[in-house]
C-alpha cells in the first residue's frame, strides 16, 4: 500500500491528542502506530481536522483520558469528502494542511518538544505565545477548507477553551480544558456526517456510485454501526506511537 510513497502519515493507537504526522516510508513500524497510505497535505488537512476527530473520538473507544484510535471504528465507518486522497490533491485542503504542518514542525524545532507537549501548549488557555495563536488559527483554517469540500460553509469554526469532562469528572481526569467546538457545532457536524454515511450506504445498495476512484486505506462500504473490533484492515498498516510511546 506504500510502494511508491517517499511518507506516510501515522497516528498513535492511544493518544490523549488525536495528532498525526508523516514519517519516512519503509520503516519498520510498531503496533502502537496505525500507519496511512498518504502522502499529501490534503490527507493530512482531512485526518487531522475537528471533523475526523469529532468523529473518532464518538465511535472509537477510551483508555482512562485517552482516544483509543480503532481503524475499523474511526476510519472506516467516515464519510470522507470526495476526492480528499486523491492526486492531484485537492487545493485548498493542500494549503491548509501544508501552511499548519510546517508551522507546527517549526514551533516543535525550535522548542525542542514533541507532539504531545506541543498539543499541551495549544490547548492551554494560559499559553499566549504568537505561534501558537497563530497555529490555532490554521487549525480554523483546515477545519474551514474541510468543511467547504462537503459545502458545509455555514457552520462556524471559531473554538473556545471549553471543558472537556462530564460535570463532576474533573477530580478523576487530568483533562479539564481543551481548545475546540462548542457542543453545538460538534453535534451539527456529527448529525451531519451520520446522515451522509447513511445516504451514501443506501447509494450504493442501489447501485450507484458514490466515490471517485481514489486510494482507499479500508475496505467498503461504509456504515453508520460501529463494526466489530479488529486490530488491522486490508490496505491500512497497522504497524509507533508517534513518540515515545504516545507520551513525553
Amino acid at each position: 500500500a506504500t510502494q511508491g510513497l517517499d511518507r506516510v502519515l501515522a497516528i498513535s493507537r492511544v493518544g490523549q491528542h488525536a495528532a498525526l504526522s508523516f514519517l519516512p516510508s519503509g520503516m519498520v513500524y510498531s503496533d502502537s502506530l496505525i500507519v496511512f497510505p498518504f502522502d499529501t497535505h490534503s490527507a493530512f488537512c482531512v485526518l487531522q481536522s475537528r471533523l475526523h476527530e469529532a468523529w473518532a473520538r464518538l465511535f472509537g473507544s477510551s483508555m482512562k483520558d485517552d482516544l483509543r484510535y480503532t481503524p475499523s471504528d474511526c476510519f472506516e465507518t467516515c464519510p470522507f469528502p470526495r476526492g480528499w486522497s486523491s492526486t492531484p490533491p485537492p487545493p485548498r485542503l493542500e494549503a491548509a494542511g501544508k501552511a499548519y504542518y510546517e508551522l507546527r514542525a517549526s514551533i516543535m524545532q525550535r522548542s525542542g518538544h514533541g507532539l504531545t507537549k506541543t498539543y499541551n501548549r495549544f490547548h492551554d488557555r494560559y499559553d499566549r505565545d504568537p505561534e501558537i495563536a497563530r497555529l490555532r488559527e490554521l487549525h480554523e483554517d483546515m477545519d474551514r477548507a474541510v468543511l467547504g469540500e462537503y459545502g458545509w460553509e455555514d457552520i462556524p469554526v471559531r473554538c473556545e477553551f471549553l471543558s472537556d469532562v462530564e460535570s463532576g469528572e474533573e477530580s478523576r481526569s487530568k483533562r479539564f480544558s481543551r481548545y475546540r467546538w462548542h457542543d453545538e457545532v460538534r453535534d451539527e457536524v456529527l448529525g451531519r456526517l451520520i446522515d451522509l454515511n447513511a445516504l451514501r450506504a443506501r447509494q450504493e445498495q442501489e447501485g450507484v456510485r458514490t466515490r471517485d476512484p481514489e486510494p482507499k486505506p479500508g475496505p467498503e462500504p461504509p456504515r453508520i454501526q460501529k463494526p466489530d473490533r479488529q486490530s488491522g484492515v486490508d490496505g491500512l498498516l497497522v504497524p509507533p506511537p508517534l513518540f515515545e510511546d504516545g507520551r513525553e
